[in-house]
């Protein structure tokens, strides 16, 4: 029988792609109810995918959507976030990045995968256009 859940899949066990930030949640990124606001995450995993696309694009790279986001856990004061991405999808001009953070709790040594997504970023010029993504040929092995 086919899995016809609307939760989303069960994590993975630990991280997976490339570290590309990491950082502490702090009062100030807190709500009025000292929730960590759903936006700090976003914004903090928007960078994250962005810095990983720009790299991989060698261009400048700006966010065209943020498809399939799923919270998972809530972040805390105090929380250390590392955020981690992966290539899904490399096009012409466009790559879509899968963006997963996961917090590591005060005294706890295993890191826990809070939210997750897929960001997809364009490379642009100095003018703002798009450009093709500049792709590495394969290696030659001698």
């Amino acid at each position: 029988m086919p899995d016809t859940s609307v939760h989303a899949p069960a994590p993975p066990a630990e991280p997976q792609g490339e570290l590309s930030i990491r950082t502490m949640a702090m009062p100030a990124d807190t709500n009025q109810n000292g929730d960590i606001f759903g936006g700090w995450l976003l914004s903090q995993m928007d960078i994250a995918g962005g810095i990983f696309a720009s790299k991989a694009s060698r261009s400048r790279a700006v966010t065209v959507a943020i498809e399939a986001m799923t919270f998972r856990k809530p972040v805390y004061v105090g929380d250390v976030v590392s955020v981690f991405c992966s290539t899904v999808r490399l096009g012409r001009t466009s790559i879509t990045v899968h963006v997963a953070a996961w917090v590591r709790r005060r005294n706890e040594s295993n890191s826990i995968l809070v939210t997750d997504g897929n960001y997809t970023y364009v490379a642009i010029d100095d003018h703002g256009r798009p450009q093709p993504i500049r792709q590495e040929p394969p290696a030659v092995s001698a």
